[in-house]
């Protein structure tokens, strides 16, 4: 047994040997093989055959032709030499066939894999064109597809340094179907004008570029909006620019690469705003996704000279179906001018509305219940405590943008596993910002920051705060720390609200929770005076938003500007005698007594229940409800004085002058 094994081990490494030696020994052993087959079994056809020659020589010629035949080796009977001449044609046809397959497979392979790598240059008109790979891809590629449901073909293509692949199943799993748009992934550099000329920006209708996942690497927007020019003009970018940087030391730069038709957001401002304002007031970041998203009510310009020589306060009430905010007058945007201004016969009105041809005329001044106006109020101009929770890049410019509105003797506890003398020097620099009882900024109203360490996902670091003293909690996502082992940005987010939910005691205590991925919303454990503000997403909104409607760019200035007219959450008590029913164009006519235009309200008794979360933007004029004291009015309305107000703006690049 033992010779036995060894002697079939000899033979197999004898054989391994063999093959190692290259392709001639392969060769042979596949020629070997195939004659090992093919010999007998021709044999055996020609001796079972009815028809087989009687001598043997005719057989072995048989034998021949079948063999011949069946490996392509002509099978021409006869003289030696002739034998051999019809071997050899055999051969150089074989080699030339088998030359010709393997060039083909080997091009067509070659350009499978040119595709699957994204090399190829498109050939598109009118398309969008998304650079970069963030948080935001995502918003962006949806809206995009959402805004291009109604048209018969368009196209988005997706820049980004990454595999091809990896791109379009990410895609395909988080953006769904895209119906009508076809989305084009192409994998390279985006600083790089020669892979960026494969997107045909020049041919583009807009241009996107996405802000980097990290505040350092703001420089590839940089040198991105660089390539741009490379691909058209030497002097300025040739289609419009939507772009996002993290770090405000990047703006400048940034916007003189963009050139004059680009638009640069901060997307770390604009986010931290956003957290300041919804403690103040939680649901304003429904209001403002409602707004910027393609699914709902959008800004439009609507013509309509009938109501030229009327007051724009008279405007507010000509419309059933549409929310006027503003006039567009020799292409500048005006929102919420006096109510007195007259209508010249060029203007537009700026409306909110389903669509761009939805906006009916209606004569709704019937509809107003004076007898339900109710009267002003003593703004509330007491002191306010905030908790933050957690603690990232974004929480210095949250603090500020809370600070700045901030009435006096405000006081602000932040808890977060940071050093104390750096959460103590972020509250104390920026704008004048006071820690240790020296808070305030450039705006007046001091306001003090107070920094304790703790782990905020321990219930004994929550519980040993004073919660039910606090006005408003802001829960930070931390970001992963240089040496640690990488973890789901989230996890702690939501650890720490379960803590919180369960340390609140039946109280309804206001949240505002910062999240990053938007599908882990529905595992957040939120009362129902909570407010989630994903990051990035309001900042997708507002890119895909802008490259769609670019002539709308100056209103998203004026509107999302620092101290500008904004968007507010008010309480329905300060326009309507709560407890009684009367229409939304009574409601309407209470905020232009205010100088303000109200476009929606906010329910408090559905305020829990998604996906609205009690939000009702451009009701009709004709609705009637009945309003509680909890409800809230949406307003277009300047910043106010500071108590009164307890919401601001989204911060933008602001260039439009006054009408």
């Amino acid at each position: 047994m033992e010779q036995r094994t060894e002697a079939g081990a000899r033979v197999r490494y004898w054989f391994d040997t063999t093959l190692a030696r290259g392709t001639s020994a392969l060769v042979g052993w596949l020629v070997l093989f195939c004659l090992a087959v093919v010999v007998p079994a021709s044999a055996a056809l020609v001796w079972t055959s009815g028809h087989a020659p009687a001598t043997l020589s005719g057989k072995v010629a048989a034998i021949w032709r079948l063999t011949g035949e069946t490996m392509r080796l002509g099978g021409t009977t006869g003289s030696p030499a002739r034998v051999a001449l019809s071997v050899l044609l055999a051969l150089v046809a074989l080699v030339y066939v088998s030359t010709l397959v393997g060039l083909i497979t080997t091009g067509l392979t070659e350009r499978l894999i040119a595709l699957r790598r994204g090399r190829s240059k498109l050939l598109e008109r009118g398309h969008v064109v998304v650079l970069g790979w963030s948080e935001q891809v995502f918003t962006v590629v949806g809206e995009l597809v959402a805004a291009g449901a109604n048209q018969r073909r368009s196209a988005v293509a997706i820049l980004a340094d990454r595999d091809k692949t990896a791109m379009e199943e990410s895609l395909q799993s988080k953006v769904g179907p895209t119906g009508r748009t076809r989305l084009i992934c192409r994998s390279g550099p985006s600083a790089d004008p020669a892979v960026l000329a494969l997107t045909s920006p020049a041919t583009a209708d807009s241009v996107i570029v996405l802000p980097p996942d990290a505040s350092r690497s703001d420089a590839d927007v940089v040198k991105a909006l660089l390539a741009l020019r490379a691909t058209g003009r030497e002097d300025d970018v040739a289609v419009p620019v939507v772009a996002a940087v993290r770090d405000s030391g990047y703006l400048l730069a940034a916007r003189l690469a963009a050139g004059s038709r680009g638009v640069v957001l901060e997307s770390d401002t604009v986010t931290a705003r956003l957290i300041a304002q919804a403690a103040r007031r939680p649901g304003l970041s429904l209001v403002h996704r409602d707004l910027l998203d393609f699914a709902g009510d959008e800004f439009y310009p609507a013509a309509h000279p009938s109501l030229a020589g009327q007051e724009f306060g008279e405007a507010l009430l000509s419309y059933g179906n549409a929310s006027a905010v503003g006039l567009i007058r020799g292409g500048v945007p005006w929102l919420n001018p006096p109510a007195r201004t007259v209508l010249e016969p060029d203007d537009c009105l700026l409306v909110i509305a389903a669509d761009d041809d939805t906006a009916e005329l209606a004569h709704c001044a019937p509809l107003v219940d004076e007898r339900s106006v109710a009267g002003p109020r003593p703004p509330d101009t007491r002191p306010e405590r905030l908790l933050v929770l957690g603690w990232n890049r974004r929480a210095p410019l949250v603090l500020r943008e809370w600070g700045r509105n901030a009435p006096p003797g405000s006081a602000a506890d932040v808890v977060a596993d940071e050093d104390e003398a750096a959460v103590r020097a972020a509250c104390d620099g920026g704008d004048g910002d006071g820690g240790d009882g020296d808070g305030g900024d450039g705006d007046g109203g001091d306001w003090t920051c107070m920094a304790l360490r703790g782990d905020t996902t321990r219930p004994e670091t929550l519980a040993a705060l004073d919660l039910v003293s606090y006005d408003s909690v802001i829960v930070l996502g931390q970001e992963p720390r240089a040496g640690e082992p990488p973890e789901e940005p989230d996890t702690r987010t939501l650890v720490t609200l379960l803590v919180l939910r369960h340390l609140e005691h039946g109280r309804e205590l206001p949240v505002v929770t910062e999240l990053t991925d938007d599908s882990n919303r529905p595992l957040a454990p939120l009362g129902p005076g909570a407010d989630v503000i994903i990051s990035g997403k309001l900042i997708g909104l507002l890119m895909a938003q802008i490259s769609q409607n670019h002539h709308l760019a100056a209103v998203f200035d004026e509107l999302f500007s620092a101290g500008g007219t904004q968007l507010h959450l008010r309480s329905a008590a300060d326009y309507v005698v709560t407890g009684h029913e009367t229409s939304f164009a009574t409601v309407v006519v209470a905020a232009r007594e205010r100088g303000e235009c109200a476009i929606g309200y906010r329910s408090r008794a559905e305020a829990h229940r998604a996906p609205g979360y009690g939000l009702r933007l451009n009701p009709p004029k004709a609705d009637r409800r009945r309003w509680s004291e909890g409800d809230e009015v949406v307003v277009v309305a300047g910043e106010g004085r500071r108590g009164a107000v307890r919401s601001g703006g989204l911060p933008l690049p602001r260039r439009t002058p006054r009408g």
